[in-house]
């Protein structure tokens, strides 16, 4: 396996996964939260264009794909916000239209083939340069700031609203902020796991880790964990079954969620019977302290 850090672009890749693995599930925690799971593949869609428009300038596709799929997610705030009639046609409106507007511009620009699309829709580990992994590199940092420094905030904006704004919370802004990270974060995981992939690596592994975990923070860190794991993994798989990455990150994820949704409620019972012990010795022991006989100086005797 050490052979593979040989090749510069497998360096690269393998840092790209290392980043993706952990920005992906710390922003996908909150979108799972919010039961928004299905946001990250309509940002992908959106971001077709701003990958096709990266072309068609002669520029570094990723930066801006960032600026379109940002654009994007703004937009299905707004449409969330103001509750606009049929807003589900809107969102589908979005989110073909970003697709279509990709494909045509593509073949607009010099040289340009819906060929050139297809590392950005599925991932690609031998495509990754040294100007990605650079944008990468600063892209994840931000998803990271965000998504833990303003964990506590995000975490009670998703989990009630209404509650959060009456705390004094800049509910809105928050929100922005959140579907901003979302959008940066698809074009992070598009160079490995590509765009039309990239929602479930934001998904599978909260989901995996609410399987045995009960709080938020274990969560977070059991899903991090698990998106860096198999991110790693299904590059590395990638490289010698010379397979795609992005599918071989996803289907590993969805085996993850499905060991972990085995283990899970037999993890569950075996809390459920540790605890009733425990229940029963607290009580045996509190009701040998107050029935044991008490000595002639009026002192309970310890047995």
């Amino acid at each position: 396996m050490i052979e593979l850090l040989d090749y510069p672009f497998m360096q690269r890749a393998l840092l790209a996964a290392l980043l993706v693995g952990v920005a992906a599930p710390a922003v996908g925690i909150y979108l799972v939260q919010r039961r928004q799971a299905i946001m990250g593949e309509g940002i992908g869609h959106v971001a077709m264009t701003g990958v096709a428009l990266g072309f068609l300038l002669s520029t570094n596709p990723v930066w801006t794909a960032v600026l379109v799929s940002a654009l994007g997610a703004v937009a299905m705030e707004l449409i969330r916000w103001y509750g606009m009639a049929r807003g589900d046609i809107a969102l589908s409106l979005l989110f073909y239209g970003g697709l279509a507007g990709g494909v045509m511009i593509i073949n607009l620009s010099p040289g340009g083939s819906n060929a050139d699309l297809l590392t950005y829709l599925f991932g690609s580990i031998t495509t990754v340069s040294p100007e990605d992994v650079t944008a990468i590199v600063v892209l994840s940092a931000f998803v990271l700031a965000v998504s833990l420094g303003l964990r506590r905030q995000l975490f009670a904006v998703c989990q009630d609203e209404e509650f959060a704004r009456v705390t004094g919370l800049p509910v809105r802004l928050l929100n922005l902020l959140l579907a901003v990270t979302a959008a940066v974060t698809v074009t992070v995981a598009m160079r490995v796991v590509g765009l039309l992939l990239v929602s479930a690596l934001m998904v599978l592994p909260v989901a995996a880790a609410q399987q045995v975990t009960r709080s938020f923070a274990s969560t977070l860190a059991l899903s991090v964990s698990a998106g860096v794991l198999v991110a790693l993994s299904g590059t590395v798989t990638s490289f010698y079954a010379d397979v795609p990455p992005g599918a071989s990150i996803v289907l590993l994820a969805i085996a993850l969620f499905a060991l972990l949704a085995v283990v899970g409620p037999l993890l569950v019972r075996a809390r459920s019977r540790a605890g009733a012990r425990h229940g029963e010795r607290h009580e045996a022991r509190h009701k040998t302290h107050h029935e044991a006989p008490e000595d002639p100086e009026g002192a309970t005797v310890v047995r």
